[in-house]
């Protein structure tokens, strides 16, 4: 191979290794929920939702397993597989949430619930309960959530276990010095498809929370 075709394959090999690299983000730029941010620090916000319509799956495994799993069943109903054979615009994030329930009082420590997790995809807000179609699969359930206010903190990578524990506990201490009360167990959302590099992912770990913060 000569010098010049060898550089020539080598920069047709980063451009399109840079093109999956950014196919990611460029995917995940999709409709996501409304809120307000109410206080930032450094990479945690408080914000308030507005209401919204969520699809939603009860499954069971560990936690990668899980959503993958819920993941698959609520993407074949946005796909078609409802009463309309209608799909239904992608949205960011998918959430996963333990059904573990803590206590109002109680400081917040754990991280998970089990094998048991609510994983939700938000619908658009262009529909209401009355104009999305209804899910074939029983396995799926419609649900209106009322306004919240949750305590999020932000960060890139995979997402792993380990990564999970230590940015749950950060906010964990951000709710408690801030004197808010934590109303739900963690719920993870995650914005990007699997395939998007570490660094460009979006993750979060949301926390409902009652309380105004400081001013």
């Amino acid at each position: 191979m000569s010098k010049k075709l060898m550089w020539w394959v080598i920069a047709v090999v980063a451009v399109a290794a840079l093109g999956v690299a950014l196919w990611g983000p460029i995917l995940s730029n999709v409709e996501q929920p409304e809120y307000n941010v109410v206080e930032s620090s450094g990479s945690i916000e408080i914000r308030d939702y507005k209401p919204m319509i969520v699809a939603e799956v009860q499954v069971s495994g560990d936690r990668g397993e899980a959503i993958g799993k819920g993941f698959r069943i609520i993407a074949d109903y946005i796909f078609g597989n409802n009463t309309a054979a209608q799909k239904v615009p992608m949205t960011a994030p998918a959430t996963q949430q333990g059904r573990e329930k803590i206590a109002m009082t109680a400081p917040v420590t754990q991280h998970g619930g089990g094998n048991g997790w609510t994983v939700r995809f938000v619908m658009p807000a262009s529909y209401t309960m009355k104009t999305l179609p209804k899910p074939n699969n029983p396995a799926v359930s419609l649900k209106e959530i009322g306004a919240k206010r949750f305590a999020v903190i932000r960060f890139s990578g995979m997402g792993k276990k380990n990564s999970l524990i230590r940015h749950t506990k950060k906010l964990n201490n951000f709710i408690n010095a801030e004197h808010l009360t934590p109303l739900s167990a963690p719920t993870y959302a995650f914005y990007n498809p699997p395939w998007t590099l570490p660094f460009l992912r979006r993750n979060e770990v949301m926390m409902e929370v009652y309380g105004d913060p400081p001013e």
